[in-house]
């Protein structure tokens, strides 16, 4: 941070694992590439903070121990930043097993409260700004800016998730997270309130209606596209947060969010990997709903599934200022030069000016 900025990179959807069987270590690659550029001429960029928006994990069935000691091999390569600069939800592929300790996998090897240090090399201490909660809650602030952190979690009322038909690609959150969540935004309306989930919100952004993730076939049924067809595994809703408290299409977060419009000034998310300039169902990547801004930042990711586009997004909030810059930067050159891609930047206004933390 300079005094007058504060550089956030938002990224996710490395599915480590995928990528690694072809070569290419889509996690380290990035991080290199943001700190001494990328190898096909794209500039290195600062950050001062990171959100990593979930799916570490490449694996269709439930993430093992070989796959997180990668992960946190590639986050080593960070020479100029530390680890725990960076802040994680957990996605839909980095759920462990139905049968299994929740996301005992996710909180071992990524650990955003950096309870198991031995596996991870997460220190708390080492935190650029503390964090407050739990592995599947937790929030952190930057000067005036409040970061609401959900995880994605197994839905207890289903049969089919990780490991059992590929997994289960629609979202999920507890009735207990959604109350905290409110709760934390009643009591916040002072700030900058910038909510992290792995999906996006229902008709917010590319591709998160109902059926949006799959596509019709030649014989008229549904099928694979940005998601995995799963027909016992809530397909309708594959592409963005459908279960709250067991309710299927619950619509909680959106239903709050049109009864307080501009109570929450932004929205992470990832999950369906596309082209940026995709606007499947009548939406881009960045959008505006209820007075909330909401940003898709999927993904790093090369190889997992057929809509990957390795891209990331640089948010900048200057002092005093209301409006906050972003900026989308292409890590691979297959399908547009590898930097930023000005086309994709846009400008977005906040409610209150940005504060920086005091000295």
């Amino acid at each position: 941070m300079d005094g007058t900025t504060f550089i956030l990179w938002v990224f996710g959807d490395a599915h480590v694992g995928t990528d690694l069987k072809h070569g290419r270590e889509s996690l380290a690659c990035a991080l290199r590439t943001s700190e001494q550029g990328g190898d096909q001429g794209g500039p290195a960029f600062d950050w001062d903070a990171a959100i990593d928006i979930g799916d570490m994990s490449g694996g269709q069935s439930v993430p093992q121990d070989p796959e997180g000691e990668e992960v946190v091999r590639q986050f080593s390569v960070l020479e100029k930043h530390s680890r725990e600069a960076i802040y994680s939800v957990c996605g839909n592929h980095d759920r462990s097993g139905l049968k299994e300790p929740p996301a005992w996998w996710w909180r071992k090897w990524v650990d955003p409260l950096g309870e198991h240090p031995e596996f991870s090399r997460v220190d708390p201490e080492k935190r650029p700004y503390p964090v407050a909660g739990t592995w599947e809650r937790y929030s952190f602030r930057i000067g005036n800016l409040l970061f609401l952190m959900m995880s994605d979690i197994n839905e207890p009322t289903q049969t089919i998730g990780r490991g059992d038909l590929g997994g289960n690609p629609a979202g999920v959150v507890s009735g207990e997270t959604f109350q905290w969540w409110k709760s934390m935004v009643e009591l916040n309306s002072d700030s900058i309130i910038v909510s992290v989930h792995h999906y996006m919100l229902k008709n917010t952004t590319v591709a998160s209606g109902e059926w949006e993730g799959m596509k019709k076939g030649g014989n008229g049924e549904w099928e694979s596209f940005y998601h995995g067809y799963k027909p016992e595994g809530a397909p309708r809703g594959a592409s963005y947060l459908y279960f709250v408290d067991s309710k299927p299409d619950a619509c909680a977060f959106e239903n709050y969010l049109c009864d307080h419009p501009g109570a929450v000034d932004i929205w992470l998310g990832g999950h369906t990997h596309a082209h940026p300039d995709d606007t499947c169902g009548g939406k881009s990547h960045v959008e505006t709903r209820w007075n909330t801004h909401f940003i898709n930042a999927a993904c790093l990711s090369r190889y997992h599934g057929t809509t990957n586009v390795p891209k990331s997004r640089i948010f900048i909030f200057t002092e005093g200022s209301r409006r906050v810059r972003v900026r989308c930067y292409m890590h691979t050159g297959e399908f547009l030069p590898q930097g930023w891609y000005d086309r994709a930047e846009r400008t977005l206004e906040l409610r209150r000016p940005f504060r920086r933390p005091a000295d």
